[in-house]
């Protein structure tokens, strides 16, 4: 058991930002005029987590044939503007980064450099990650694999087994233990269901965190 951490990774998207009601509620609709009926928890259940070059792949797995040619284009126009607009830090983190005082602190996340860097401005998070956000498009292998979460590691000078991760997708928490590290599964993000603490455990999480209260009180914060 993890007693003081030398490095908190953040997952980003349903830890740091809010996003993954907006993100995939339009993905949902978007989903269903194309024939497959989805619904919200569909997506979180087989999206969450992926990177987008693999949720693509998943996409054409769950219609049972091959997406529109203008697939990435068509979802971009219908949600991008929406998620940029709207987004907001999940409920507790900005607390709990203020507690993290003398703990480095990064981001292991699938999304994009361009998404991370926007929220991260449009939270006043800067002075809490500086540059250190680090995006699955880096490496070769998207979460499940542990390549992301390693990078981060490598990038902070800091030994996996001395990392803790707070992760809210199956895939993330997978990744996570697969470097080696502490891993939480977080419940804290406005997209999560009875159910999920359960597969974030099935999934290997160490430990299953309600908020950021509960993070904080574990780690005497």
């Amino acid at each position: 058991m993890l007693k003081r951490p030398g490095l908190v990774i953040f997952d980003f998207d349903g830890v740091v930002a809010d996003s993954e009601v907006l993100a995939n509620a339009g993905l949902a609709a978007y989903l269903t005029e194309l024939g497959r009926p989805t619904t919200l928890e569909d997506c979180v259940r087989e999206f969450v987590g992926k990177r987008h070059a693999d949720m693509l792949p998943a996409v054409d797995r769950w219609l049972g044939r091959p997406r529109p040619d203008d697939f990435e284009v068509d979802l971009r126009s219908r949600t991008r503007a929406t998620l940029r607009a709207e987004v907001q830090p999940v409920d507790g983190v900005e607390g709990f980064l203020g507690k993290l005082v003398g703990v480095p602190v990064c981001v292991a996340s699938s999304s994009s450099h361009d998404w991370l860097n926007h929220c991260v401005d449009k939270f006043t998070f800067r002075h809490h990650f500086g540059s250190n956000l680090f995006s699955a498009t880096e490496v070769q292998n998207g979460k499940p694999a542990p390549d992301i979460f390693l990078l981060a590691a490598e990038r902070m000078g800091i030994a996996p087994s001395e990392c803790l991760v707070l992760e809210d997708s199956v895939t993330g928490v997978a990744g996570a233990c697969a470097a080696g590290m502490y891993t939480i599964g977080f419940l804290g993000g406005s997209h999560v269901g009875a159910a999920h603490g359960l597969d974030l455990r099935r999934a290997g999480a160490h430990e299953i965190a309600d908020n950021y209260a509960a993070v904080a009180l574990r780690f005497g914060l």
